[in-house]
């Protein structure tokens, strides 16, 4: 394959959601000539939309798939230390999480309505808080044509307020939404962050197409990982739809 790395067009960009704004980095493949596939990517717990256009943006984009990450709430160019203190607030958890809802949604929409974006195809991307983010943002938004989860899973057995949380985000029951859609899941067999257990919750509930990948690693997946779902997502959204792909691979 080509390699077309220093072609990779980069844009900042800001996205306005109500009163939020989102700042967000579009990635676009070399070369466009029509309407490519895109993918939105969102980052894990204390990390920031430059560590997914980085790793799985770039790759994306030399395979011909656009992308754009945002900074969720609290997060990026949003940190504010001090605010984090209220997510202990279980009220304030729920308004952080629909509002991170509502810009996946913005987000999905700037795709979907830009002429350089083909909107029958599109995808989520989500590393652990951002899977979190993610298969719920995808499970309510029927444009999404393929979701890869990495270091994702159920919410761990004994989480705080946990019903209260299952109310407004339920993994389990939002993987049972993507009806059909391909899904891949990547996790690290030693992830003592989101522990492989809850993985396989997750994998369990969702219904086929899907693949799991296990990777010989903890929470931070290797270079590889990114490399394969990165292909992995290619595929999908380059090619037809496949009626269902192998339940599971072990790496």
């Amino acid at each position: 394959m080509p390699n077309h790395k220093t072609q990779v067009e980069r844009h900042s960009l800001r996205l306005h959601v109500g009163d939020a704004v989102v700042p967000a980095i579009l990635l676009l493949p070399p070369d466009i000539e029509h309407p490519v596939p895109a993918a939105l990517l969102l980052h894990g717990y204390s990390s920031r939309k430059e560590r997914m256009a980085d790793t799985i943006g770039r790759a994306l984009a030399n395979r011909g798939v656009a992308s754009l990450a945002i900074d969720l709430p609290l997060h990026g160019d949003r940190d504010a230390p001090l605010q984090r203190q209220s997510l202990l607030n279980p009220m304030a958890l729920v308004r952080h999480w629909r509002l991170a809802l509502a810009e996946c949604t913005a987000a999905l929409d700037c795709l979907a309505e830009h002429e350089r974006y083909d909107a029958s195809r599109l995808a989520i991307v989500g590393y652990s808080l951002g899977a979190y983010v993610g298969v719920a943002a995808a499970g309510r938004d029927k444009r999404v044509r393929a979701v890869v989860l990495a270091a994702a899973g159920d919410l761990p057995l004994g989480t705080p307020f946990e019903r209260l949380i299952r109310t407004v985000a339920d993994p389990l029951k939002a993987v049972r939404k993507l009806s059909g859609r391909p899904l891949l899941m990547a996790h690290g067999r030693y992830d003592r962050t989101v522990r492989p257990t809850d993985a396989d919750r997750l994998f369990a509930a969702a219904g086929e197409p899907k693949e799991m990948r296990w990777w010989n690693t903890g929470h931070i997946l290797p270079a590889e990982a990114i490399d394969d779902a990165a292909a992995w997502l290619a595929k999908q959204l380059l090619t037809p739809m496949i009626a269902h792909a192998p339940a599971s691979r072990r790496a």
